[in-house]
Parts: structure tokens; C-alpha cells; sequence
């Protein structure tokens, strides 16, 4: 009798270990397709608002941000104590930049030119406001900073620089500085 008894708590307990086995398999492999189903799920999502020319597009004029001149002008403001390039001021200017780049970006890649030509012209005329504003803000290596930065802008939003005020680039179609 006892013998009878340990061979069923011994079957029992094998199965019960088979049980959790065989479930734990289930739940990792019912864990794996929901996974996967919300990963195609995602996928899915996300594709129709991809738009790989836009993506692309987009990514060249973030670069241009890479030529922000205002990181070294916060350093003259600390070094030099030059109170125009506060961090107030900086950002004002940089406010300027990332607001036409962002603005380019919802044009698209494809967007009328003229459309670009005045996102431009809000820019430089917000810099000639600016600088207006602050005395000394934009002299002529701060004025060199800006049209590069603007002539990298241009080339990045698919105009070319050269085609705007005598080749002196687009800024200099509005720029008071």
C-alpha cells in the first residue's frame, strides 16, 4: 500500500512538472507571437506615415544644425563678458533657426520654391529684428556665422545659394547686418 501510494504521488508529480513545462512553452510562445503581432502592429502604424523622401529631407536640414554658431557666442558672452550673447539672446537667434528649419521640414523636400523663399525672408527679417534689438549682437564675424549657417540651410531645402542676390546667397536679399 505504501508503495502504491509514492507511485502515485511520484506520477502525480511528474505530471504536475510535464504540466508547467508544456504551459510555460505555451505562454512563452503565446508571449512571442504577441509580441511579434504588436511589433508588425507598430510596423504597420508607422509605415504609412513614413515618408522616406521626407525622412531624408528632414535629416539633411537637422545636420545644418551642427553649424550653430550660438554655443560659441555663449563662450564669448563667459570669456570676453560680452553681454549681447547672453544665453537669452542666443537662444532668441537659435529659436530663429530652428523654427525656419522646422517650417522647411512640414514644406517638404518638394515644396514650392516661393513657399521656401519666404520662410527665409521671416527668418532673416526675425535676425534683422533681433539685432536690431541688441546692440552689437551681429557684427561681421557673428554676420559670417549667420550667412554660412543660412547658405548651408539653402543647400540643405534643395536651393542653391548662388541663385539669390547676385550669388551673394539668399540672405542677402533681406539681411541688415
Amino acid at each position: 500500500m505504501k508503495n502504491t501510494i509514492y507511485i502515485v504521488i511520484g506520477i502525480l508529480v511528474v505530471c504536475g512538472i510535464v504540466y508547467s513545462i508544456v504551459n510555460l512553452k505555451k505562454n512563452k510562445k503565446s508571449s512571442e507571437t504577441t509580441t511579434k503581432t504588436e511589433e508588425s502592429q507598430e510596423i504597420k502604424i508607422e509605415q504609412p506615415t513614413v515618408n522616406t523622401n521626407n525622412s531624408a529631407f528632414s535629416e539633411k536640414l537637422n545636420q545644418t544644425k551642427k553649424g550653430y554658431p550660438f554655443k560659441a557666442w555663449r563662450e564669448a558672452f563667459f570669456e570676453y563678458e560680452m553681454e549681447q550673447y547672453s544665453e537669452e539672446n542666443c537662444n532668441a537667434a537659435k529659436a530663429i533657426f530652428d523654427n525656419l528649419i522646422a517650417k522647411l521640414i512640414t514644406l517638404g523636400e518638394h515644396g514650392n520654391e516661393k513657399d521656401k523663399i519666404a520662410l527665409f525672408e521671416k527668418a532673416v527679417n526675425s535676425l534683422n529684428t533681433l539685432d536690431n534689438s541688441v546692440e552689437g549682437l551681429i557684427e561681421t564675424g557673428e554676420r559670417e556665422d549667420l550667412c554660412e549657417l543660412i547658405d548651408q540651410i539653402t543647400i540643405a531645402s534643395g536651393l542653391n545659394p548662388e541663385d539669390y542676390a547676385d550669388g551673394e546667397g539668399i540672405a542677402d536679399l533681406w539681411r541688415e547686418w
